[in-house]
């Protein structure tokens, strides 16, 4: 206890306070400020970054010429046929000449709706607009004999054809389509549960009904009445008749 600062060397002799450590002069202090580089792992990162758009820029560029197959989109749409082959059914010999063809369209507005009921709940309307073909045809296969009378001299005959028939109306289904469509809450309501798959089969019927209708009061007929005659006129003259004559037997 005689020396007691020789047990403690910060104190100096004839000093009550411990000297003062040496202080450093910080970059701002001394003025001479140097660029201060950024840690490892951010510059690491950076150059990560470079890489990543670089590889990226190049791989585009290769798509963009060619080289390189597309990306493909993962949550792309896919369509699966698993239709059977066609089976064929039956062959027929046709000897019908098809002299005149006729295009139609019709618009059918059928509405199914429950009396006493608002449309709101219970209503099925359909706008369909049907577009199809009709042809009009001679059937040579009815052609009996004695339907192709000759003179003795060879300059004149006399042809008896059955009556033109028209076929029944074929739906082209690229130009038929369903305008507008409305059904009530119900309607909807038992579709989510199991709707019927058949029921715009009801507007098909009507539209083929209503244009094959219509083509029997289209004139079609007689249009091909005029196109055989004419045919027959070329084909005979060609075999050196000089008076044709073509009749048609009316059922």
């Amino acid at each position: 206890m005689t020396h007691p600062t020789s047990e403690f060397p910060e104190y100096r002799r004839g000093q009550a306070t411990a000297a003062e450590p040496e202080r450093r002069l910080t970059d701002d202090e001394s003025g001479d400020h140097e660029p201060v580089e950024p840690p490892r792992r951010w510059r690491g990162l950076i150059w990560l970054t470079v890489a990543v758009g670089l590889v990226v820029a190049l791989v585009l560029s290769v798509q963009a010429v060619g080289l390189w197959p597309s990306w493909r989109n993962p949550f792309a749409e896919e369509k699966t046929d698993r239709s059977q082959p066609p089976l064929l059914q039956s062959i027929q010999d046709l000897s019908r000449y098809v002299a005149a063809e006729g295009t139609f369209q019709v618009v059918i507005d059928l509405q199914k709706d429950r009396k006493y009921v608002p449309d709101f709940l219970v209503n099925e309307r359909t706008l369909f607009v049907g577009a199809g073909n009709v042809d009009a045809y001679v059937d040579f296969a009815k052609v009996g004999d004695g339907a192709v009378v000759a003179s003795a001299d060879g300059t004149s005959v006399q042809v008896t054809l059955p009556a033109p028939q028209l076929s029944e109306a074929r739906l082209d289904l690229e130009n038929s389509y369903v305008f507008a469509e409305q059904r009530g809450l119900i309607n909807r309501i038992g579709e989510v549960f199991g709707g019927d798959p058949n029921r715009q089969r009801e507007v098909y019927r009507l539209a083929q009904e209503r244009i094959t209708a219509a083509a029997g009061e289209s004139g079609l007929a007689q249009r091909a009445e005029a196109n055989t005659r004419k045919m027959l006129e070329g084909l005979l003259r060609s075999l050196g008749y000089q008076t044709i004559t073509v009749t048609y037997s009316r059922p």
